[in-house]
């Protein structure tokens, strides 16, 4: 039959989606009602996510808060430098007496330990065997006694109490359970990122072609590794050093940073950065698609490095030049890298027309 169509109207030009239902046959309202279903299933998971961050909200803040917290540390402690590392604990012998001091955040029977209390101690070990310090003298606090042989804190204890010199303020009543609620909303969201592409991923793959659809897996890897790589460098290089910075211009004055404040700007820089390390992704999707070649890459490169500084200016949160070079140079490097990309994976866009057109016949022929 020389007229009859090759296809039905109501037919795919697609492979049929993994649950069986054709895509072809899908009206305005069908994708509408796919498309929601797809957001229910992300909404769901993100609630799911952020019940469970809701549980470990004070240690993912206290993961978030290290950077500043060290910064303060640093910066309200004067630093002595020693020629070799200060020997521990473990290196005494059984039997040694030394004078024990009292850390922050120590109370014993309710009575609390001013920081800075010294005692006599001597070394010793439990029935165990395990090594421990006890009191070699009697201790008076407060009119209460801790008799001599009391067993004494360990490290682990005073690792757990709070660090003066590295805490955040809240200046209202609520603050502290507003910035927890904050914290695992954002972590589930971040936590979800995977399951949100996925769905995004099955809502628009009904309609893509193979040699497209083939483009899905690599997109993912990449994107998820240099968004990772981005956030993990704004966390353990980038910011540290502004907060030094910025800290250390603030030598005279007494830092009082709420948490608030901080937990916005670390969100900013650390997804911020996160955003910028895409651009590979980005430029392989675009030199797949034939839209940028490796040529037209390095002829605009003085007016990318200009946009790249100007960029970098925006994300530091310091407004000295050593600062923004600290973020710059890593952007610097991956437009170069992207360059790189371009080069490697770029295709004409002939020849991706051409393979959308062998594709749609390969479809039309297998439909008819």
């Amino acid at each position: 039959m020389a007229d009859e169509p090759l296809t039905k109207p109501d037919q795919p030009l697609a492979e049929p989606p993994e649950d069986g239902e054709e895509a072809g046959t899908m009206g305005f309202l069908d994708h509408l009602d796919e498309l929601r279903r797809r957001v229910f299933y992300v909404v769901a998971f993100v609630a799911a996510a952020f019940i469970v961050c809701w549980g470990f909200a004070d240690a993912i803040y206290s993961f978030l808060s290290k950077p500043v917290a060290d910064a303060l540390r640093a910066s309200r402690l004067a630093q002595v430098k020693v020629p070799s590392p200060l020997p521990s604990l473990a290196d005494l012998p059984d039997g040694a007496q030394v004078t024990y001091v009292f850390g922050a955040g120590i109370a014993i029977e309710g009575v609390t330990i001013p920081a800075g209390t010294t005692v006599p101690a001597r070394i010793v070990r439990d029935a165990q065997g395990r090594r421990k310090l006890e009191t070699a003298q009697t201790l008076v606090v407060s009119q209460r006694i801790v008799p001599e042989g009391f067993t004494l804190p360990s490290a682990e204890l005073f690792a757990t109490a709070p660090d003066p010199l590295g805490q955040l303020v809240v200046h209202t009543v609520q603050g502290a359970f507003n910035l927890y609620i904050k914290v695992a909303f954002y972590a589930a969201i971040f936590f979800s990122i995977p399951f949100a592409l996925y769905q995004l991923y099955a809502f628009v793959a009904p309609g893509l072609y193979r040699h497209e659809r083939a483009y899905i897996y690599p997109v993912l890897i990449l994107g998820t590794g240099f968004f990772l790589l981005g956030a993990a460098f704004g966390y353990y290089v980038a910011f540290p050093q502004a907060c030094l910075f910025l800290l250390g211009t603030a030598k005279d004055f007494q830092p009082m940073i709420e948490v608030n404040e901080y937990f916005d700007l670390i969100i900013t820089i650390v997804l911020g950065l996160g955003l910028v390390f895409e651009l590979p992704t980005v430029v392989f999707v675009l030199a797949r698609l034939g839209l940028v070649t490796a040529g037209f890459l390095l002829r605009i490169w003085r007016l990318a490095v200009m946009g790249i500084l100007v960029l970098a200016a925006i994300i530091s949160p310091t407004s000295d030049i050593p600062n923004m070079m600290i973020f710059a140079v890593p952007m610097l490097a991956l437009y170069f890298l992207s360059v790189g990309i371009a080069y490697v994976f770029g295709r004409q866009r002939e020849a991706d027309e051409a393979v959308s057109a062998t594709d749609a016949n390969r479809e039309l022929r297998s439909v008819s």
